[in-house]
């Protein structure tokens, strides 16, 4: 299931998030590529315990806090904290890959380290598409490739077992955070009916209002099926 989420970051996040990222030190992103990954990896990160890319991992995580549809689409149970990647110049691609299946992390302000599984992969992009060339992400899925190239602030979350890969950026530079979902529901298929039941019910809502019977009901199936597949 391969979903938009619009506006994730809204135009004063955004720029927050621009004012940190002009002095952003970054550095070759193939330090965090596996083993598989490492022969395709060709752009720069941040390092994940600077200043910036913490004060970044705040702002994200604040505003998916607040975002409906960031919840709907992902049911989540862990968010891996956010990282930071940019291409452009002579580091600018990163050929086709699929993302490990367990990503680490490190203890962390007081919290324990852990685990956490890639059921879903998140693009957030921080660049306007106007100032660079190329840089799609292209993801390969059930109805063939889907290439991938939103506004700033706008996010993509897609399987984590797709095979993707980000073109050559051949003018400015793509700046984008990414990260991943474990969700309380691990299929994608259980997931999408979730989804579509929750949008077709907001829908509801807005037009026949709270307390009608359908709505109530419906409600009612959607967290059952809720209860009966996820995983606290």
């Amino acid at each position: 299931m391969l979903i938009r989420i619009p506006a994730v970051l809204d135009a004063a996040a955004l720029a927050q998030a621009r004012r940190l990222l002009a002095d952003a030190p970054w550095s070759d992103g193939a330090v965090t590529a596996g083993a598989q990954a490492l022969t395709v990896k060709n752009n720069e990160q941040l390092p994940v315990g600077s200043a910036v890319a913490q004060a970044l991992q705040g702002l994200i995580l604040s505003a998916l806090d607040r975002h409906p549809l960031f919840f709907s689409a992902t049911l989540p149970k862990r968010v891996f904290p956010p990282m930071f990647n940019r291409y452009g110049g002579r580091t600018n691609t990163y050929g086709a890959h699929v993302d490990n299946a367990v990503r680490y992390v490190p203890a962390r302000g007081g919290l324990p380290p852990e685990r956490v599984r890639t059921d879903i992969s998140c693009t957030l992009f921080l660049a306007d598409p106007a100032d660079y060339d190329g840089g799609e992400l292209v993801i390969d899925d059930t109805y063939g490739e889907q290439r991938v190239k939103l506004a700033a602030g706008d996010m993509v979350v897609y399987p984590g077992t797709s095979v993707h890969r980000v073109e050559p950026v051949t003018r400015g530079h793509r700046v984008a955070s990414f990260f991943w979902v474990e969700s309380m529901v691990r299929s994608d298929e259980q997931r999408r009916l979730l989804h579509d039941m929750d949008r077709h019910l907001m829908h509801l809502r807005s037009t026949v209002g709270e307390t009608d019977a359908g709505v109530v009901g419906l409600t009612g199936s959607y967290h059952n099926l809720l209860r009966l597949w996820a995983d606290t």
